[in-house]
């Protein structure tokens, strides 16, 4: 029977650290220090999204076209392209107010149809009474319009 018996190493175990490990401290700091400087601000900073840019300014118009029945109606309204919109077969009387922007001129049309009548539009800027006039007859036409200062007044 063998008996196995503990064999000493003389080799040591033991590692050193030659000086160049404090060297990381400061460094370690910095990058520390500046993590915490990065994530306060995302905390302070509450504003989610930026604000869009404030378009043109703009007033507000009242188009109505009263009468019987149906008409095509276009108008000037803000929308992407500052065209017209067109309403075809609009029951009638109709009423839409929509934001100019200043500098614009407002306007609306009435067109009736082969059936003809009659359809008067009317215009108001910032709720004052601008223009009237009155559509007659098969396929009678009658427009609106009035000035929008850019200075607003």
């Amino acid at each position: 029977m063998s008996v196995k018996q503990p064999v000493e190493s003389t080799e040591s175990t033991k590692s050193t650290v030659s000086g160049g490990g404090r060297a990381g401290v400061p460094i370690a700091a910095v990058l520390l220090l500046a993590c915490a400087g990065l994530v306060g601000y995302g905390l302070l900073d509450t504003e989610d999204e930026p604000k869009p840019a404030a378009g043109p300014p703009t007033a507000a118009v009242t188009y109505e076209v009263t009468g019987d029945g149906t008409a095509e109606i276009s108008y000037l309204g803000q929308d992407e392209d500052g065209g017209a919109t067109v309403v075809r077969g609009a029951e009638l009387p109709w009423k839409h107010t929509v934001q100019v922007p200043l500098g614009e001129r407002p306007t609306v049309a009435v067109v009736l149809g082969e059936e003809g009548g009659q359809a008067s539009c009317t215009l108001a800027i910032r709720g004052k009474h601008v223009q009237r006039a009155t559509a007659t007859g098969e396929f009678g036409r009658a427009t609106c319009g009035g000035p929008l200062p850019a200075d607003g007044n």
